[in-house]
């Protein structure tokens, strides 16, 4: 059976090294290690999120939700803002109406691939939403992940980069600036995706079947998202 949690990295150090390993393996498989979402200064990020799938007490997979709080740049202001300022005013835009977030650091492993964890990441991380009391979600995914990306109700902003491309993480490489306009009612994903993500949002702790491109998958999924502190509390007490 096939794990699949909500975790705080500022609370679990062990699950985010292993994350960060996981990942690093993944990119190093495909000659990158210049990616903005592979790091480890989310892991000190009180706005920081993640979801990991488990296989036998191992990570096989796991994304991020980073929440803008004015302090701590999304990885994708990292990634492109040097080419393209306006991505830091999208950002802050967003962030003042009603808040916004990015989803990050998608990888899995060898073990399970071809499995299609991806697409379960992705659609665990966004139904996270309605938690972590935001409204628009943010990302930057490569060309070959845009269809998967574009399924769950990412849209390509085209008033970025080239018509929204971008030379990232190499030159050999074209990425894309996606969002979300309003993650809430997910109105822009796939009647099936949307169906799944709802879901979850309304059983963020079940056991149930997902089918993959390899048959059907036992899930336990475990997505009540701990220790979740709102931006503006947080801040508040930042600033006392």
């Amino acid at each position: 059976m096939l794990k699949i949690r909500a975790f705080c990295p500022v609370c679990e150090e062990k699950t985010s090294l292993d994350y960060i390993e996981g990942h690093r393996k993944v990119l190093e498989d495909y000659g990158i290690l210049n990616v903005t979402s592979y790091n480890k200064d989310w892991i000190k990020n009180p706005h920081a999120y993640g979801v990991v799938a488990e296989k036998d007490g191992e990570l096989v997979g796991g994304i991020r939700v980073e929440i803008a709080d004015g302090i701590h740049k999304l990885p994708v202001e990292t990634a492109v803002g040097k080419m393209d300022p306006k991505v830091y005013e999208l950002v802050s835009k967003h962030r003042m109406e009603g808040g916004t977030g990015e989803l990050c650091g998608l990888w899995n492993s060898k073990a399970v691939a071809g499995q299609g964890i991806s697409i379960l990441l992705v659609r665990a991380a966004i139904s996270l939403i309605n938690q972590l009391k935001f409204r628009t979600l943010l990302g930057i995914c490569a060309e070959y992940s845009l269809p998967m990306f574009s399924r769950v109700g990412f849209i390509i902003d085209t008033s970025l980069g080239e018509n929204g491309n971008f030379k990232y993480p190499t030159s050999e490489y074209q990425a894309n600036v996606v969002g979300i306009l309003n993650a809430e009612s997910l109105a822009t994903s796939t009647p099936f995706d949307r169906e799944r993500m709802l879901f979850l949002r309304n059983n963020p702790h079940i056991t149930t079947k997902e089918t993959g491109p390899k048959g059907e998958l036992e899930i336990e999924y475990n997505l009540l998202v701990p220790c979740f502190k709102p931006v503006e509390e947080s801040l508040i007490e930042k600033q006392i």
